[in-house]
């Protein structure tokens, strides 16, 4: 590609992604709980506007879910154990971090980024690929819509300290090249190419996908407009709420017959007058003088206008009941905490569902940057998530324990001791190390060495009794 079309890619895709920022800017102030909406209530004196309180609940939703969506390794086709290859990549590249800070960054905006790149030659482990999440903040990439394949990315980041002239820098990605661009501020200023180097025939880049849809492939938003009306209601009714109890929530006395220089708290200084506070007692010595008071407003409409606004949250996104403050006086059983967190663990699947295809086709890509192909298993790859439900340990041990003893007809267990283990939720490095401890348990040297001294007897028919 010639260097002028190179610099107009990259100030269409900057173009770009400056003109989607005040969306993601919006979409960021709700779950930071920073947006203040703009219809403030309109009994509130303009002075006491500035208490709108942050509402939380899109950060609560969104963690909430986040918190469910755990990588434990890949599987290729025809293999019934994680690869160890793939999952040592995973780890070097402090991806257990890494993918949440991707999945919550999906929810949030729509849609996060992975990047694959062969290891630096300085790099001390040259058999591991650099994997790299990105933010939409900062990166932006050109999607073919029929094929849904990347074809071009840029990312953009300060420039190094070693470019005194240049204020900004970028790499884009395009089929086949890499380049490293840099240029200064100003409405003139223009990019130019600083290097470039050879890349893989296609773009490393796996956009990660949030409620993808069939007439929108970009991705959207999980904090929906719903969620974020209900959320605009509950802060203005929380801002009147506090207005409500700065004024009236405190009974207020009114005082006849007193005149304004009764009032004054240093007869020597008539300026000053009396401040009443809550627990002040005001006495006067007018004998016509009489106090009365007005009775306190009750703030419990507003308490129940914010219980009626939770529970259009939990409708709307499966949270259960107690995440949002509002349940029952009796305490829930299990059962019943299962049962209202159903919605939230099938939601939390289908998310692993969806990032899960974009895991697997960043695995691919690395295979493809570290052995020049893909091998057919991998075609079939899939992703292996921890169980996103919370049932207990006791009774998650209890069923395993039932399975495992439990015989079939034939006399075999209906799943061995190996299964229950991995439905357990134990890692790989816990598993090989309880194989290992079975190895070296006294009942498996005893059955070891009863194997060597008396050995299966041939069969009939078979080399051995012909000998």
């Amino acid at each position: 590609m010639a260097a002028p079309f190179i610099e107009e890619l990259v100030q269409d895709l900057s173009n770009r992604l400056s003109a989607s920022q005040p969306t993601m800017r919006a979409d960021s102030d709700y779950y930071e709980a920073l947006f203040r909406p703009k219809a403030l209530g309109v009994a509130t004196p303009p002075e006491m506007r500035h208490m709108v309180s942050a509402i939380g609940w899109p950060r609560v939703y969104l963690d909430s879910l986040e918190e469910r969506l755990d990588v434990e390794g890949f599987r290729l086709a025809g293999s019934s154990e994680a690869d160890q290859r793939l999952w040592s990549w995973w780890q070097i590249n402090n991806l257990d971090e890494e993918s949440s800070i991707g999945h919550l960054e999906a929810m949030i905006y729509g849609l996060s980024y992975v990047t694959v790149t062969a290891p630096d030659e300085t790099a001390p482990d040259q058999d591991t690929p650099v994997i790299r999440v990105e933010s939409p903040r900062s990166a932006i990439a050109d999607i073919d819509h029929r094929t849904g394949a990347v074809r071009a990315f840029l990312r953009l980041y300060p420039a190094p300290a070693g470019e005194p002239t240049a204020d900004e820098a970028a790499t884009l990605m395009v089929p086949g090249r890499v380049y490293y661009l840099v240029r200064s501020s100003g409405p003139m200023s223009r990019w130019r190419v600083e290097s470039e180097v050879e890349g893989p025939d296609l773009v490393p880049v796996v956009p990660i996908l949030n409620r993808e849809r069939l007439s929108d492939r970009m991705g959207r938003s999980e904090i929906l407009p719903e969620i974020r009306s209900v959320t605009d209601a509950a802060a203005r009714t929380m801002m009147n709420l506090q207005a409500a109890a700065e004024l009236m929530a405190v009974p207020q006395r009114l005082l006849f017959g007193v005149t304004r220089d009764e009032f004054e708290s240093d007869p020597d200084n008539p300026g000053p007058v009396l401040d009443a506070y809550y627990a002040r007692i005001m006495a006067f010595e007018n004998e016509a003088a009489s106090a009365t008071q007005f009775t306190a407003a009750e703030l419990r409409n507003f308490t129940d206008v914010l219980d009626q606004l939770a529970k259009q949250v939990a409708a709307y996104t499966g949270l259960p009941p107690q995440y949002l403050s509002f349940h029952s006086d009796n305490p829930a059983s299990a059962e019943a905490i299962r049962s209202a967190e159903s919605r939230l663990v099938k939601k939390a699947e289908r998310k692993c569902r969806m990032f899960g295809g974009a895991w697997e086709q960043t695995m691919r890509i690395a295979m493809l940057i570290m052995d020049g192909e893909i091998p057919q298993e991998a075609y079939r790859m899939e992703t292996l998530w921890r169980d996103p439900a919370t049932p207990t340990y006791a009774a998650k041990a209890d069923a395993v324990v039932k399975l495992v003893t439990a015989v079939t007809p034939d006399g075999r267990s209906v799943i061995p001791v190996e299964r229950g283990r991995i439905d357990l939720g134990y890692s790989e490095e816990e598993l090989r190390e309880m194989e290992q401890w079975d190895n070296q348990s006294p009942t498996a040297q005893l059955n070891a060495l009863m194997s060597v001294a008396n050995p299966p007897l041939a069969t009939s028919g078979s080399k051995a009794e012909e000998e």
